[in-house]
């Protein structure tokens, strides 16, 4: 029956009628699909490695394992070339660097709307003067620095370049009156968008009308971008990787006590916990058993950088399209009267949008390509299962089994404000890690190879610009370089080395952290003076400390010879 069907012969999805097969049939279905060591399909068993099924996984149209897939493979082939080119001109090198000896190099983001997107753009300005750029191999985003990797990554060859001209147009969004966000003409081109991607096929949620917003934020029309067009980037290893991180979460569990990792490359889109990965402009569309059922249109980038930074939604929640809005009385109650409320009811093009729109808020709902799969009874068995293993479920298999027909993803801040999770995969060997912003000790607590944050009284009240973390003991572990976001010499030099004069001390005055600083998180504009000068801070804390990036590199190089030895 399956062979009629076109399971043996076909390589693309074939249309199967599942509710034409009786229960034994579904069965022998579920056993063909080959799975990793702690799923299995429903109703059906982990097969054993035979000449009848060991190329089984030809036949899914998803990936199963915990490598790398080969694209990916075959890009950090040709980025090694940059990479070494570029250590070779930067340490003045007598030799080419042989493939083992050329470390890889991780820029590690944290989120935080305009504030995050603007110091991302000055810390790459940095290490383009530098010429450090080319010595990256991956760059890894959530929140708003995924504003700004989804923004250079349109172009092919955006770090070969000068920087200059993305920076500027990134200005020109940033400072520009959102006030037409919330215009009549917007929102109804918020309600055609909208129910287009319903009838796609698409669960829409108030995620995909925040994405709608986000593209007006950072852009002046349509942006028809989609993330698998980011290949285009890497084709030649010109780029480092962009690899943007969500979380999932399910219902009526805090993140606190349910969140599993999620990483999106222009390649493919993954859990990491269960080692299952989709391509990337296959992600949202319907899979059974591992097979392709229904094939969507791939997502513009917008809806998922409205997933990716969907924190920053729950502020509109409350002005645009909420609930109705029911509110305290403004004047005080007396323990006799009974508490007033006050109603608001929704527009007619409000109740219109929102009839479009499904569940609750802050929460992006996807197709689950694990459909039709359930935990392997032996899934506490498999290192790399356990290596996320950090959720209340992850030890009660019966919640676990149960794959939601939907997965909700949210945005990575609702947890934890980083996106080093997918570059801490070993599979990965990142050697250096230059860790912007904030550093964290999530890792070490799940016994993930990373050195101890420690951070004297003095530090912890007075940020430096610049630390170095490593433990050469613990094997795997990556060398952190850790750059806050702090505005110290900065006040006093314009440029390393270069004092201000008294008419430039104001160009190094920055509130980075007071309740009314301009840099807060919810703030969607800025003044051209305030985006320049955190995009200048940016620089300069890269290009001032310098000389301890450049130890951590090379620390890295003498590591890698001494495991040729």
């Amino acid at each position: 029956r399956m062979e009629q069907e076109g399971w043996g012969t076909l390589p693309s999805a074939p249309s199967v009628p599942l509710q034409g097969l009786d229960v034994t049939e579904v069965q022998q279905l579920g056993s063909m699909a080959p799975s990793p060591a702690m799923l299995t399909a429903r109703g059906g068993c982990v097969p054993t490695p035979t000449a009848q099924n060991k190329n089984l996984h030809a036949y899914l149209d998803m990936r199963f394992g915990f490598n790398l897939c080969s694209e990916e493979m075959a890009f950090l082939e040709k980025r090694k070339r940059y990479v070494a080119s570029a250590l070779k001109n930067v340490f003045h090198l007598p030799h080419d660097l042989q493939d083992q000896e050329v470390p890889v190099v991780a820029i590690i983001t944290t989120g935080g709307g305009l504030k995050s997107m603007t110091g991302l753009y000055g810390s790459l300005m940095g290490l383009k003067k530098l010429n450090l750029l080319d010595c990256v191999t991956y760059i890894s985003g959530l929140s708003g620095t995924t504003w700004t990797m989804a923004n250079l990554y349109r172009d092919a060859y955006w770090s070969q370049k000068d920087l200059d001209s993305h920076i500027g147009e990134a200005q020109k969004q940033a400072t520009k009156c959102k006030m037409g966000c919330f215009s009549m003409d917007r929102m109804k081109y918020y309600n055609k968008q909208l129910c287009q991607r319903k009838e796609e096929g698409y669960r829409t949620s108030f995620i995909d009308l925040w994405g709608l917003m986000i593209e007006y934020l950072l852009n002046d029309g349509k942006d028809p971008h989609k993330l698998s067009e980011q290949q285009e980037a890497l084709c030649d290893g010109q780029n480092p990787l962009p690899i943007y991180v969500s979380v999932c979460v399910r219902d009526s569990y805090s993140t606190n006590d349910f969140k599993e990792w999620v990483e999106f490359t222009p390649y493919e889109v993954g859990l990491l916990k269960y080692g299952a990965f989709v391509r990337t402009e296959h992600f949202g569309s319907e899979f059974f058993m591992g097979r392709l059922l229904k094939k969507l249109p791939e997502s513009r980038i917008c809806y998922l950088q409205g997933m990716w930074s969907s924190i920053f939604s729950k502020q509109f929640t409350h002005q645009f399209l909420c609930p109705p809005v029911d509110e305290d009385p403004v004047l005080p109650t007396r323990p006799h009267e009974l508490r007033t409320r006050m109603y608001t009811p929704p527009g007619p093009l409000s109740s219109a949008l929102r009839g479009a729109l499904t569940d609750r808020f802050s929460v992006a709902q996807h197709h689950n390509f694990l459909k039709g799969y359930q935990l392997h009874n032996s899934y506490m068995d498999n290192e790399h299962f356990c290596r996320w293993k950090d959720t209340v479920l992850d030890s009660r298999p019966n919640q676990l089994m149960q794959n939601p027909d939907q997965l909700g993803m949210i945005d990575a801040g609702f947890f934890i404000n980083t996106s080093s999770a997918p570059l801490l995969r070993p599979q990965r060997e990142v050697d250096v890690i230059i860790y912007l912003n904030k550093a964290c000790k999530y890792y070490s607590e799940q016994k993930i190879p990373f050195p101890t944050i420690s951070l004297t009284d003095e530090d912890k009240k007075n940020l430096k610009e610049c630390y170095i973390f490593q433990d050469s003991d613990l094997p795997g572990c990556p060398i952190v370089i850790f750059l806050p976001l702090v505005n110290d010499t900065f006040q006093e030099y314009k440029a390393p080395g270069v004092k201000r004069c008294c008419s430039e001390m104001e160009g190094g005055q920055l509130d980075l952290t007071s309740s009314c600083s301009p840099y807060c998180m919810f703030s969607v504009r800025y003044t051209d003076e305030n985006y320049c000068k955190l995009l200048n801070l940016s620089e300069y804390n890269i290009l001032n400390n310098s000389q301890m990036i450049m130890q951590a590199l090379q620390t890295a190089m003498q590591r890698r010879r001494q495991k040729m030895c």
